[in-house]
């Protein structure tokens, strides 16, 4: 593989680990793909490496819906409230670029469990709660592809 090539994968992987913290591209499977182009471009061995790749990534995914899952449904936090703090992260990230995804988000499952609950409190807590959850979330996601990353990083290092 020449010095393009893994410019270019690099550039893939990186995109996608800031795909996963800023979620307006499909962070993970980015890295993957990132992977996947390099082991099709080296061949052999490159193989078990993605394989390895892609096994902490499905680690990372297991992890993220058993915890998440959990968590919600340990808060309590209404599926609707979920959807309209999605709904409003879309439309905040149109409005005010970057900030507008988690600020939109936040208002948004805030009102719709203070709305729920016919309490602002309540809604406050309800909507701090979804927001940490997903904040976990997405660290747990980016500890998989970082690992994918440096499975590949220190095989390339040492070959």
């Amino acid at each position: 593989m020449n010095t393009w090539a893994y410019a270019g994968v690099s550039v893939l992987m990186a995109v996608g680990l800031v795909g996963i913290v800023v979620p307006l591209l499909p962070g993970t499977v980015l890295v993957a793909a990132g992977i996947l182009i390099w082991a099709i471009l080296s061949g052999g061995t490159a193989w078990w490496v993605f394989a390895a790749a892609v096994a902490c990534m499905a680690v990372a995914w297991t992890v993220k819906y058993v915890i998440g899952g959990r968590s919600l449904a340990k808060s309590d936090v209404g599926r609707w409230s979920l959807v309209v703090g999605g709904l409003l992260g879309i439309i905040g990230f149109f409005v005010v670029p970057v900030i507008g995804l988690p600020l939109g988000f936040i208002v948004g499952t805030v009102v719709a469990e203070a709305v729920r609950l016919k309490d602002l409190k309540a809604g406050w807590t309800g909507g701090i709660t979804a927001t940490k959850t997903v904040g976990l979330l997405i660290v747990i996601e980016l500890a998989g592809a970082l690992a994918a990353v440096a499975v590949w990083l220190g095989y390339t290092v040492a070959t």
